[in-house]
């Protein structure tokens, strides 16, 4: 059975409620009669005589705490205190990063080779290139003389046979390189007559040019190294610059120049046009301009590596300076086919046994044609029949057919 509590106890508990209540209350009460009390009069004598009495006003008076304030907190007491503002975090400014100090210029050697670049606007792209090669490489001096908009079809405009010439005779150059070509699909004017670009008349006149240049740097002893051209975007013009490019390359062949062929280099796989490749570090970038046509810095730079690699055939680098023509058929029996006079062969037939040229006219012969054909039919192929006929047993051109030598008796 659960004991009653005791009433005295109860009693002593309302007691102490009641005066915890009253003595929070009554505060309230002082402070509603000071509020409505009039503030004191202020009573001032002017010098006229008057006396003005004005109302004296009365500074707020700060509430009083009560023990529900001590007990859980005063309210203005708290809107009373300052608030705490923290000190703002000044980030100090990043520093810009510096670009990496210039590499001291390496001034060139008294006696360093001279590479002169000739041609075009491409020209230019590609001397400013081989001038960051070669840079570092004291014996070696770039020499960039490329003529925006010049041509081998208008020298009325720019005559490049005849500057050529003209630097020859100053030997002001030790290597030649040729980089032209965007500007020759023009008319060319020939003893009073105009004729389209890649006629037979313009064809033969173009490489007459080109070749009687390259043989005059050969007869003068400058290696010339003849830089073919890359594709270009717009497909009308990037046929024309094919051909210009195989014209380009007959010529300067004939000429005795070496042909870099760089198509390959700056094509897709299917041999179209692209303006992204890999630059020498092996990261895709962009090769060539917006205008489809020029490269970018990073393809100059591309095509000034390649070039040094055929360089390297005249230019031997290091602490010496040496120069030589490099001829990579002589000595042999291709020297005589392939240069002049061609052991009384035509050159375009001589380059279309050689591979270099092939006939769209001509069919190919057949190895049936070949073995039936007539003594005055063999000559045009270039050897004699009979050749079959008479070589010995075991030769390798005897085909089982051969004579024997010497036949024992029976």
């Amino acid at each position: 059975m659960q004991k009653k509590p005791n009433r005295f106890v109860l009693w002593v508990i309302g007691l102490v409620v009641a005066a915890l209540v009253l003595t929070d209350m009554l505060p309230m009460f002082v402070q509603a009669r000071e509020a409505e009390a009039p503030a004191p009069a202020v009573v001032q004598q002017l010098d006229d005589g008057r006396v003005l009495v004005a109302q004296q006003e009365q500074a707020p008076r700060k509430k009083r705490r009560t023990l529900m304030d001590l007990l859980f907190g005063d309210d203005e007491q708290q809107q009373e205190q300052a608030p705490v503002v923290e000190k703002p975090v000044v980030k100090k400014p990043k520093k810009a990063a510096l670009p990496p100090p210039e590499k001291p210029k390496i001034e060139k050697a008294a006696g360093a080779t001279r590479l002169a670049v000739f041609g075009d606007s491409m020209a230019t792209d590609l001397g400013k290139a081989l001038e960051r090669f070669y840079a570092e490489d004291p014996n070696i001096a770039i020499l960039t003389q490329g003529v925006g908009s010049s041509s081998f079809v208008r020298p009325d405009f720019f005559d490049w046979p005849k500057t050529i010439s003209e630097q020859i005779a100053a030997n002001s150059f030790d290597i030649a390189v040729i980089l032209i070509g965007i500007n020759d699909r023009q008319k060319m004017n020939l003893n009073g007559q105009s004729y389209g670009s890649l006629t037979p008349e313009w064809t033969a006149e173009y490489s007459a040019r080109i070749t009687n240049v390259v043989k005059a740097l050969r007869a003068a002893n400058k290696p010339t190294i003849w830089v073919g051209l890359p594709p270009m975007e717009a497909p009308k013009f990037g046929k024309a610059m094919i051909q210009v490019n195989e014209i380009q390359r007959l010529a300067a062949f004939s000429g005795g120049a070496e042909f870099l062929d760089i198509y390959e280099k700056f094509a897709t796989e299917e041999g179209g046009y692209t303006s992204r490749g890999p630059d020498l570090n092996g990261t895709q970038v962009r090769m060539r301009k917006d205008d489809g046509i020029h490269f970018s810095a990073a393809g100059a730079d591309k095509l000034a590596f390649y070039l040094s690699q055929s360089l390297k055939n005249y230019y031997r680098g290091g602490g010496t300076v040496g120069i030589e023509v490099a001829d990579p058929l002589l000595g042999t029996d291709a020297q005589l086919m392939m240069r002049p006079p061609y052991q009384g062969l035509g050159q375009m037939k001589l380059l279309e046994v050689a591979g270099a040229v092939i006939s769209l006219t001509n069919t190919p012969r057949r190895a049936a044609d070949l073995v039936t054909a007539d003594m005055a039919d063999a000559a045009t192929v270039g050897f004699d029949l009979t050749k079959m006929i008479e070589a010995p047993v075991g030769r390798a051109d005897a085909f089982g057919v051969g004579k024997v030598e010497n036949p024992s008796p029976k």
